[in-house]
């Protein structure tokens, strides 16, 4: 009889309410991390591996909409519903700079060369932060269409993308002149849009519909209908064969790049997924969810008798690299007991 396959995820608690948005650095010679933000207000990072808690940033008084840490995994940025983008030392954790803004923000990055911020939210206004003069009036790009939803830095820094909660497509503004220089039409609005690792390629979720589009030409590339309504998606970044959905039935399927077939459904969270991610090299890739848990999935799947004794980084045993193994050098950094470790949670489904 043939062995039942299941996805065996690393659950990882500590948020007391929705997780809303997700973030892995690349590798670093530390490794890669993951940072997450929440409506409970605190963002926290994580060993993007082990799944393992380093810390919590606290400061916000309102809900985080968006997270995001930097090139080098040294500085970590979060935008909020109490009016700020804040961005944070991602080694002590101690706060570096909070950038006022008129309303709230719901989505921030970073540059690839980490000197800007750019935020974006219901004030519909573009704003970019020079971080080598953060107490400098930051450049306001031409007002956007709606509230923004998404943004990303995409062409070494020349080019903004962002999107609207109310309306669809997708806008690509020229840095230098502040102009919109395409758009990228959608029926629905785009919950979600991810710059794939290579720049080849645009990753975008709209209502059923999960597309992908030319960086460089903007053409599109495929279009696939889901199931359901997905909030977002990811592109495997190491080849790019494979790409990662989830929305409002709690699911996470896995569809292949060429063909849009399903390939793998993995249950386990019990509220509407809001975010999708790969890691660096594509050997896992996490969800955020209505239920408040993050949930660190394997690419490749195992078997129920292999549940036991495969960790997530594919050593035998238990998993025992705990906060304070991967974070020894933090001071000043808030860990909390129950969000110390990863922990594995079998979903079997019949």
């Amino acid at each position: 009889m043939d062995k039942k396959r299941v996805a065996v995820p690393l659950v990882c608690h500590g948020h007391s309410r929705p997780v809303v948005d997700l973030c892995y650095s690349p590798v670093t010679p530390d490794g890669f991390f993951l940072i997450s933000a929440s409506k409970d207000s605190s963002p926290m990072l994580r060993n993007g591996e082990t799944g393992d808690w380093v810390g919590t940033f606290e400061g916000h008084k309102g809900a985080v909409w968006s997270c995001c840490l930097d090139t080098n995994a040294l500085r970590a940025a979060s935008g909020s519903a109490d009016f700020t983008a804040k961005i944070w030392d991602a080694i002590t954790g101690e706060e570096l700079h909070s950038f006022e803004h008129k309303h709230i923000v719901r989505a921030c990055a970073f540059s690839e060369d980490t000197h800007f911020l750019l935020t974006g939210g219901v004030e519909k206004i573009l704003r970019i932060y020079d971080l080598n003069r953060p107490d400098a009036s930051p450049r306001e790009v031409d007002r956007t269409p709606g509230s923004v939803r998404t943004v990303a830095w995409l062409h070494s820094d020349q080019t903004i993308l962002s999107s609207c909660t109310d309306m669809g497509g997708v806008r690509l503004w020229d840095v230098r002149t502040g102009d919109v220089v395409r758009s990228l039409e959608t029926k629905s609005p785009v919950t979600s849009a991810e710059v794939s690792q290579d720049g080849r390629y645009i990753t975008t979720a709209d209502g059923f519909t999960v597309k992908f589009w030319d960086a460089n030409h903007f053409g599109l590339v495929k279009s696939y209908n889901m199931p359901c309504t997905v909030e977002s998606a990811s592109l495997e970044p190491k080849f790019g064969y494979k790409f990662v959905a989830g929305g409002e039935d709690m699911w996470i399927r896995v569809f292949d790049f060429h063909t849009g077939e399903e390939i793998a459904c993995n249950k386990g969270h019990h509220g509407p997924v809001h975010c999708v991610r790969f890691s660096p090299g594509g050997e896992s890739y996490a969800s955020g969810s209505e239920d408040g848990t993050i949930r660190i999935w394997q690419t490749g799947q195992q078997t129920l008798d292999d549940v036991e004794t495969v960790s997530a980084n594919g050593l035998t045993g238990k998993v025992n690299v705990t906060a304070d193994d991967v974070s020894r050098k933090i001071e000043g950094f808030h860990i909390a007991d129950e969000g110390r470790t990863g922990q594995k949670e079998e979903v079997a489904n019949a």
